[in-house]
Formats: C-alpha cells, sequence, structure tokens
C-alpha cells in the first residue's frame, strides 16, 4: 500500500499558519512613522512598544508550549490565532501611548507559543527525514510574508487610514483558526485521510507520547544538557537580527541611506524576501548534508557557515558608501542568518522528542530577549551616538558569536536518551527504509 499524502496538508496549514504571523507582526512596521505621528510618540517610546510585543512573548512562550503538550497543537493553535488576531485589530483602537503599549503586550502574550507548538505539530505529522525541509518551508513561507508585507501595506495606505490596515490585517487570522480547527488532528492515526502506510511512515524513529503531560523531570533534563544551553543561546542573535528588520530598518533606510517611497518599500521589504531562499536552502542542505554525514556536521555546520557569512556581510554593510549596496549587505546578512533556522528547529525536534514544544520553547524565548532588546538598543544607540553604525556593528558581532556557540551542540543527544547516538540511529534506519 502507498503511504497517502495527508502530512503535505497538515505542513501546509502551518505554513500558512507562519505567513499570517509575520503578516501581524510586520505591518507595525511599516505604519510606525503614521503612529507615531497621530499618537505623538517619540522614537524611544516607539521601541518600547515594539519591544512590549517581544515581552509578553517570551514570558509567556515556554508556558504555552508546556500547555500545548498536554492538550495538543490543534486546540493551543486554534486559541492562539484567534487571541492574536482579537489584539491585531485592537491595535486600530490606541488613542495614546500606554493603550498601544497595553494592546501590543496583550498582542504579544496571545501569539506565545504559535511556533513551538507548530514545532510540535510538525514532530508528530512530519517523517524523521523530512523534518529539515519542513522547517525550511515554514520559515520560507514566514518571511516571505513578511517581505511583501511592506509592499501590501504601502499599496492599502492611500486608501486606508493605520487603524484600518489593522482591522484587515487581523481578519486573515480568524479564517486560518476555524479551517485549522475543523481539519486538524492531533494524531495522523485519527484523520481519516491519513493511511495505515502514511501512519507507518510518520512513526517510524519517532519518539511516541506516553503519557499526557510532560514528564516532571523534562526542566531538569533540559536544564543538564549542555547542547541545549548552547543551542539557545545561538537563537539570541537570530531575532534579534530580524526584529530590527521588523522595527527599524525602514526608518533607517530613510534616515540614514535615503531611500523613499517605491525604493524604500522594496528594501525595507528584501531581506525577508532573500531571507525565503536562505530557509529553503538550510532546509535542504541540512537534511542532505545529516543524511550523507550524521547529524553533527548536518545540523551544526549549517548553523556555522550560515551564522559567519551573515557577521561578514553585515560588516561589509558598514563600511559599504552606496546605499542600495548597504541595505543589499544588510538583505544579505540578514537571509544567511536564516540558512541555521531550519537546523535549529529541527535539532529541537532530534533532541526534544516529546519534550520539542518545551525544547524549541526554550530555545525561542531566548530568541525573544533578543527581540525585546533589539528595538531598544537601536532607539537608544541611535539617539545617544546620533548613528545607525552602532546597532548594525552589534548584529554582526551577535552573528559570528553564534557561529561559535553552534560549535559546541551536538544535536544527535536526545533528551533523555540513555545513548548519544539514539537520534542518528533513528535517522539511518529512516533512511534504509
Amino acid at each position: 500500500m502507498q503511504p497517502s499524502r495527508t502530512r503535505y496538508k497538515a505542513g501546509g496549514f502551518l505554513l500558512a499558519l507562519a505567513a499570517v504571523t509575520y503578516l501581524d507582526r510586520v505591518c507595525i512596521s511599516v505604519l510606525a512613522p503614521s503612529i507615531q505621528r497621530d499618537l505623538s510618540l517619540n522614537k524611544i517610546q516607539m521601541s518600547f512598544v515594539f519591544s512590549a510585543f517581544a515581552i509578553a512573548y517570551a514570558g509567556l512562550e515556554i508556558v504555552t508550549a508546556w500547555w500545548g503538550e498536554r492538550i495538543g497543537p490543534r486546540r493551543i493553535l486554534t486559541r492562539v490565532v484567534t487571541w492574536w488576531s482579537c489584539f491585531t485589530i485592537a491595535t486600530s483602537l490606541a488613542w495614546n501611548y500606554t493603550s498601544l503599549l497595553v494592546i501590543r503586550f496583550l498582542f504579544g502574550a496571545g501569539e506565545a507559543g504559535a511556533w513551538p507548538n507548530a514545532a510540535l505539530a510538525f514532530s508528530r505529522w512530519i517523517p524523521f527525514n523530512e523534518r529539515g525541509r519542513a522547517q525550511g518551508f515554514f520559515f520560507a513561507a514566514a518571511h516571505f510574508s513578511g517581505g511583501v508585507t511592506p509592499l501590501l501595506v504601502a499599496a492599502m495606505v492611500p486608501y486606508m487610514s493605520w487603524r484600518a490596515i489593522f482591522v484587515t490585517c487581523g481578519a486573515v487570522g480568524f479564517v486560518w483558526a476555524a479551517a485549522w480547527f475543523g481539519w486538524f488532528r492531533d494524531e495522523p492515526r485519527d484523520h481519516k485521510g491519513v493511511n495505515a502506510a502514511e501512519a507507518e511512515l510518520i512513526e517510524t524513529g519517532r519518539v511516541l507520547r506516553t503519557h499526557g503531560h510532560a514528564s516532571a523531570g523534562a526542566w531538569r533534563v533540559l536544564a543538564g544538557s549542555s547542547s541545549v544551553w548552547f543551542l539557545c543561546l545561538a537563537y539570541f542573535s537570530n531575532s534579534y537580527g530580524s526584529y530590527f528588520v521588523m522595527t527599524w530598518l525602514p526608518t533607517y533606510l530613510a534616515e540614514q541611506r535615503g531611500f523613499q517611497k517605491e525604493s524604500l518599500s522594496i528594501f525595507s521589504g528584501l531581506p525577508l524576501i532573500l531571507s525565503v531562499v536562505g530557509d529553503l536552502t538550510g532546509g535542504g542542505i541540512t537534511d542532505f548534508i545529516a543524511r550523507r554525514f550524521g547529524l553533527r556536521i548536518g545540523r551544526a555546520g549549517v548553523a556555522v557557515a550560515g551564522y559567519t557569512l551573515a557577521g561578514a556581510a553585515m560588516f561589509a554593510s558598514i563600511a559599504s558608501s552606496t546605499p542600495v549596496m548597504a541595505a543589499t549587505l544588510i538583505a544579505l546578512a540578514v537571509a544567511a542568518s536564516m540558512l541555521p533556522l531550519a537546523a535549529s528547529w529541527a535539532t529541537c525536534i532530534d533532541m526534544g522528542g516529546e519534550h520539542t514544544a518545551v525544547l524549541s520553547a526554550s530555545m525561542n524565548t531566548t530568541g525573544q530577549i533578543g527581540s525585546i532588546v533589539s528595538p531598544v538598543v537601536t532607539g537608544w544607540a541611535v539617539t545617544h551616538f546620533s548613528s545607525w553604525q552602532m546597532p548594525l556593528i552589534v548584529m554582526g558581532g551577535l552573528y559570528v558569536i553564534s557561529a561559535i556557540l553552534w560549535t559546541l551542540v551536538d544535536p544527535r543527544k536526545r533528551l533523555g536518551a540513555p545513548e548519544s547516538l539514539a537520534v542518528a540511529s533513528s535517522y539511518n534506519r529512516q533512511e534504509t527504509r
């Protein structure tokens, strides 16, 4: 019997989820000048508005991931998307600095746990040797959405107020939530479209849950793994850099590099558009190399290369005297930093097993600390030094540090497994089927 292909439909839902998350996140950066003008906000205040989302997101990320392991990604992602859609729309109701801070904080609280629970869904629905590609496509969908959002918002601005644009973007999530809850099932075997052959294909090499919630020793196991610590710390730079793109990049390009109107929209979205290439390339390469040379090289090697290229391109952008070249190098740096994304999240599945959601949430929480710090440090540095160079230097240095940290990560060490090669053995069994 040939395996059915229902897992690809599940993957399609998760790609749409990724796209909606970035649609709602990025639109505020494009509309920031209008919001600042209407609500009389300065750069520092707008920095804290950007960070309010990340603070709530980071604070509730692990809790929501743990909750997802208890009740499953079907219900938790329905709740997550419905909540954040409500507060995307509520952003249109802000009347001053305080109200905007509160609304964006609650928006972040609602979106917390979205990606870790998506990883949990991938871990249950995607066969072992397809995980890197699945994660690559997931992030490609997010970054493509983020890349075209400035263009979409720019097209709406002449016809709609910034408040109406938030209402329009927020409404999209309700459609996804209703379709997801009606179609998805937490276990592939429970879905009528999955035949026995596909269920067996998915479950080969997978750690099946034997109880309804994360074990009491999960936190001790996570804290006791050096690879977990290095994996999490390395992720800091990724979110730090990408959040700069989603918050201050349009302002940097306008004020420092002189971009206007159409060119500003294009180059504001270019880092995320090019990131699609990085996502897909990283996802394909990490699976290919892991099959040929093992998980250690397949995951860590891709990450080290990606972050090294990112650091080099970011430093080169600082030295560039041509606006277009500088903007292009920043875009290339951010795109290179996305090469390790698939390897990072696939490593969470490889190492995490039944604790995939909590491990990926721990990693993503570290990243969100970068998201919290990024806009505030940028706003402060530009105000204090009257220059945009310092934020770029910081990003370049963080990328280099992440490359070094990844040399210390061993994806073969599944949490709680008695043998460090447990994951690699499962991978090889999957390949010989």
